[in-house]
């Protein structure tokens, strides 16, 4: 681990200005269909040797907000806690309340209906709807201006942390499916009650320490890899792990198998700064790959605000950036370290797709979040004043999956060097999961492979689709097998033939 402490982005570590107060690259959230890492947390809960509860560790369920410069737009509510359970696509619609919304522009998003059911997750679906954008498709198939801009920019930005059009069509239908339409309570979720690195990561470390099986080397950086070109069976084996250490001091570690757990930007560098690995074509196509930025802010204010939703996300303060914005008292607890000597409310205010605003100066990026606060929370914030505030930034910190991406991703196992594996939410997988969860699992089937055993052992599979999401997905197979006859998949005609 190259950084002070385990967990990559989500660490803690970060300061406020002052260097008082802690801070935290954004906040993040554990979504109903993290079911291999709820399987974790009652795996750290059941585990006497450590202090981990997960109903003190998480946020109970609640509504969340939606606000643009005008006001409150939308409010999801906590959908488990409707009366009635309906099918998914039909819940949402339902249960989500669009303040401004018409239902025209809604009915305009129906025709998307039609990718969901062919976008299947295969790697044929991925390789036919990642050639566009979002946005694109949702032009050709008639959503309204509206509802595209009031609806699924803000989902694109907030999930993808870039603008549909700057998105794959076929990370944006694999993203929403999961989070969103999987089922009717897939977009209930819940927050950490703290910051992550010392809530969650901190007694899963201490757990996997216990077993004297695991090792961590933090502020340790990898520069380099040898390779045995000639190894058994020809085919090129890594030898060495060539480190950088605290001090400067270089290290070497010993390897058997290497996995990879990193994302976008680190596996572009690694072949741009590796040249051993560069010598692989498979390698050389991560120079392909990028990431896109997050800027994380925190005001302490000096006084108490009354914010109605303590997780909220938000759309036109800036084109093409998105935005969030959380009650970090009402998420952590009053009493949290987090916000501990703050007089007034702890506002996080985050930024997705941020290139423009990184390079504002601390005062002047505090200025903005302010500015930002005051006009969704009126009179009271804009009287308020900010006593102390953290700015974290992290230049192409997150995965881009942009149009034309997925061809350039890795699979869990290299196909050039026998004993390297990778994980991570930019690695092809079948499971269906996003963001936390699809990393976990990844990392779990990289560890599968290693051990030479069956990619799903040991993980929860995402739920069956429901019966009428799985008779729409039969109905558009029987109607391409008709119109192309007994051909593979890839022959066959698809939506997107018709649209582009």
């Amino acid at each position: 681990e190259a950084s002070p402490r385990v967990g990559g982005l989500v660490r803690d570590g970060f300061t406020s200005l002052s260097g008082k107060r802690p801070a935290e690259a954004g906040q993040h959230g554990f979504w109903n269909n993290y079911h291999n890492i709820y399987r974790l947390f009652d795996q750290l809960a059941a585990d006497e040797n450590l202090d981990f509860d997960t109903k003190t560790a998480l946020t109970p369920y609640a509504e969340q907000g939606q606000y643009s410069p005008d006001g409150l737009e939308a409010v999801w509510p906590v959908y488990q806690d409707q009366a009635l359970q309906l099918p998914t696509g039909l819940a949402q619609a339902v249960y989500t309340r669009f303040l401004n919304l018409s239902l025209i522009d809604r009915i305009t998003a129906f025709p998307l209906v039609l990718a969901f059911s062919e976008f299947d997750g295969s790697p044929d679906a991925w390789k036919r709807f990642d050639q566009f954008s979002f946005r694109d498709l949702c032009v050709r198939l008639g959503v309204s201006r509206r509802c595209y801009e009031e609806a699924f920019e803000p989902m694109i930005l907030t999930g993808l942390f870039a603008p549909g059009a700057q998105c794959s069509a076929a990370a944006a239908l694999g993203m929403a499916y999961f989070f969103v339409l999987q089922s009717q309570t897939a977009f209930d979720v819940q927050w950490c009650r703290g910051n992550i690195g010392q809530v969650i990561f901190d007694p899963w470390v201490q757990q996997l320490k216990a077993t004297g099986k695991v090792e961590f080397l933090c502020s340790t950086r990898v520069n380099g890899f040898d390779i045995n070109k000639s190894a058994n069976g020809g085919i090129p084996r890594i030898t060495n792990v060539q480190c950088t250490g605290v001090n400067g001091e270089e290290t070497v570690i010993e390897s058997d198998d290497v996995i990879l757990a990193v994302g976008a930007k680190a596996l572009n560098n690694f072949v741009r700064f590796c040249p051993e690995l560069a010598e692989f074509p498979e390698f050389r196509r991560f120079a392909n790959l990028r990431g896109t930025s997050v800027l994380a802010t925190r005001l302490f204010l000096d006084q108490e605000l009354d914010i109605t939703y303590s997780a909220n996300a938000c759309w036109g303060f800036d084109k093409g950036i998105g935005m969030t914005f959380f009650d970090i008292k009402a998420l952590h607890g009053s009493n949290a370290t987090t916000v501990a000597d703050a007089p007034g409310s702890v506002v996080e205010v985050d930024y997705y797709h941020p290139s423009s605003l990184l390079t504002l100066s601390d005062e002047e990026i505090v200025h903005k979040a302010k500015k930002d606060l005051d006009t969704i929370l009126g009179a009271k914030c804009k009287s308020s004043e900010v006593l102390d505030a953290a700015v974290v930034r992290l230049p192409e910190g997150v995965n881009w999956f942009f149009p034309g991406s997925y061809q350039d991703m890795p699979d869990i196992k290299a196909e050039s060097i026998g004993n390297m594996y990778f994980a991570g939410d930019v690695v092809h997988s079948s499971h269906g999961s996003w963001s936390q969860e699809k990393v976990f699992v990844t990392g779990i089937e990289a560890a599968n492979s290693v051990l030479g055993r069956a990619p799903d052992t040991g993980i929860l599979p995402l739920a069956a689709d429901e019966l009428h999401v799985r008779f729409g997905k039969e109905a558009v197979k029987i109607a391409r097998n008709i119109i192309s006859g007994p051909k593979k998949d890839s022959g066959r005609p698809s939506l997107v033939d018709f649209l582009f």
